[in-house]
């Protein structure tokens, strides 16, 4: 009854967090919260109850150590300090402090945050999406059988075939420019990034219906002739998918497809049929640009000849956000500060206010510093690591290794799209892409079932 309560809070979460204009507002990413913490609290009376310790993955005791290192850090940054250490460790902190007279400076005693109210907000998002990670991880997706996770895989590829259709709809509609293809979203890059990772774990999906049966037909064209309908329909809609993205004119989302693309068509491939390359995977991708071709590409192609423009704006940001990080190296101005901190060091006139740094990674050095990033950095490294083991550790006819080679896909994808566009800081697209890292990093742990 708990598995299957589990299970149906994270189908619940895995369709409403983009529903929800990708749950950017406060309260789409309260419910998420709250849902999540709902699920945590059900697991562990779930292991009282089986008397099972909560903590199986002994393993990952290093992953996990680190990720309390980084929580505890940014609880640090909200701590208040003694003057003397602040300066030791920010001197830019201390001395801009002095001058504006903070409340609490007279009394030698301040915190590394300059606004404590932000930090503290994306301290919760963080302790929330850490305590999700850890549940997927000690839930273990492979002991529950490979059914759940093939499960959960297809409501995320209904979720993306809705959002796709939906967008295209708006398109066809008539809808303004600013609205049109991107779904359910407020911003055609977030929906350009939510579809990066379920494009490649969509196709994952359909190679793993087939793996079995690699052995049995060397040619592809007589592997694609055997396809049933659920295959054919799983096909289609990932075209559906890659047509959305392409008409959304998100230009690093599509330059992200591209490159999604070229890693599936090297990585999911079958070895005997004496190809370097999976001709299926270029066969969808060529499908989708030439459905895109025959309704009109003009208004795609036309924003790429107006990059130079969007590239200019981006590079100041850059560099502005850079002068930050030069000002506070070691601590940053405290997780979630950007919009407060970036007003101080902008040299140069827009209209509006800059929210974030066009950059997820040149954000995140600024607010928690070299120390702060050092430590996720290393954490990405040794989960990459141990994701790309897994993968190999499993043979061409076991289905986890498909859908954990496009859930590794999806995760890079989605990390070059943030490179110029904020897009894992959407808590749609993080509440995915920690759900990916489960799948990559499960995948080796059990042999996988077959596949109806």
């Amino acid at each position: 009854m708990l598995d299957w309560m589990i299970k149906l809070l994270l189908m619940s979460l895995l369709i409403f967090t983009p529903f929800a204009l990708g749950s950017v507002e406060v309260w789409a990413f309260s419910t998420m919260e709250l849902g999540i913490l709902l699920i945590i609290i059900l697991w562990v009376v779930q292991s009282i109850v089986k008397k099972e310790p909560v903590i199986r993955h002994h393993e990952y005791r290093v992953p996990v150590l680190i990720l309390g290192l980084f929580l505890c850090f940014v609880l640090l940054q909200m701590v208040s300090l003694p003057a003397n250490i602040i300066r030791m460790i920010s001197p830019k902190t201390y001395g801009l402090r002095q001058q504006l007279h903070v409340a609490g400076s007279a009394m030698g005693i301040t915190s590394v945050s300059f606004f404590t109210h932000a930090t503290k907000v994306e301290f919760y998002k963080w302790v929330i999406l850490v305590g999700f990670f850890l549940f997927l991880l000690n839930w273990r997706l492979s002991d529950n059988g490979f059914r759940v996770t093939k499960q959960l895989a297809v409501v995320i590829l209904l979720v993306g075939s809705f959002e796709s259709l939906f967008g295209l709809f708006k398109l066809f509609s008539g809808t303004s420019e600013l609205t049109r293809g991107m779904g359910t979203f407020v911003n055609r890059n977030h929906f350009a990034g939510y579809l990066l990772m379920v494009i490649p774990l969509t196709i994952g999906f359909l190679f793993s219906r087939g793996a079995q049966s690699f052995r049995k037909s060397r040619h592809w064209l007589n592997q694609l002739s055997v396809l049933d309908g659920k295959s054919l329909l799983i096909g289609f809609s990932v075209v559906v998918m890659a047509l959305g993205l392409i008409l959304s004119a998100s230009r690093m989302g599509i330059l992200s497809l591209l490159f999604s693309f070229s890693l599936i068509i090297l990585l999911v491939r079958n070895p005997q049929e004496g190809s370097r390359f999976s001709k299926r995977s270029v066969l969808i991708l060529g499908l989708a640009i030439l459905w895109g071709a025959s309704i009109g590409l003009d208004a795609v192609i036309s924003r790429f000849f107006l990059i130079s423009d969007d590239l200019g704006t981006r590079q100041m940001i850059w560099r502005d956000t850079q002068a930050i990080v030069r000002d506070f190296p070691l601590v940053g101005t405290g997780l979630g500060t950007f919009t407060q901190v970036f007003p101080m060091h902008r040299s140069f006139y827009i209209r509006g206010l800059v929210t974030h740094a066009e950059n997820d990674f040149l954000q995140l050095v600024s607010e928690v510093g070299i120390i702060g990033f050092g430590l996720v950095f290393v954490l990405f490294l040794i989960l990459i690591v141990r994701a790309v083991s897994n993968i190999r550790s499993l043979s061409l006819t076991e289905p986890q290794r498909y859908l954990g080679i496009g859930g590794l896909v999806g995760i890079l994808a989605l990390m070059c799209h943030s490179v110029v566009e904020r897009n894992i800081q959407v808590p749609a697209n993080a509440f995915l892409w920690t759900f990916l890292w489960a799948i990559v990093l499960e995948a080796g742990t059990k042999k996988a079932t077959k596949i109806s």
